[in-house]
């Protein structure tokens, strides 16, 4: 079994930054995850795809709409098995539960693509 466990979401201005953490954790991580990815899902609005990094933390992808502003990046510790969501600029739009996801599939980009899901955390960003 896999858990994930996010934190660092809170209520920033629009502009400010925020990173969020995401520890892996369980007997089988390792032979789990090829890939932990991001996503978020605001009032009313489909989960989306915000971003996602390989296990070696030697690729990274991102949506369109974050490129430039969001940066993943994983524990070089690799004991710790984590992995950030540096979000700078925040827009209101990027208000937010951000999700961590878990999984073996090489694709990234949908939710079916994962198989470990965390609890999500809250992001608000005010204008």
């Amino acid at each position: 079994q896999v858990q994930l466990v996010e934190s660092g979401g809170g209520l920033v201005q629009a502009g400010d930054s925020l990173r969020l953490s995401c520890a892996a954790s369980g007997r089988t991580v390792r032979m789990s995850i090829h890939y932990q990815g991001w996503f978020r899902q605001a009032p009313g609005k489909e989960r989306e795809f915000v971003g996602a990094i390989s296990w070696s933390g030697e690729s990274s992808y991102y949506a369109d709409s974050v490129k430039g502003r969001f940066t993943i990046s994983r524990d070089r510790d690799n004991d710790k098995n984590t992995i950030y969501l540096q979000m700078n600029s925040l827009k209101p739009e990027d208000t937010a539960v951000y999700y961590c996801a878990g999984g073996r599939s090489w694709r990234v980009t949908t939710t079916h693509d994962y198989d470990y899901w965390g609890q999500g955390t809250q992001v608000t960003v005010s204008s």
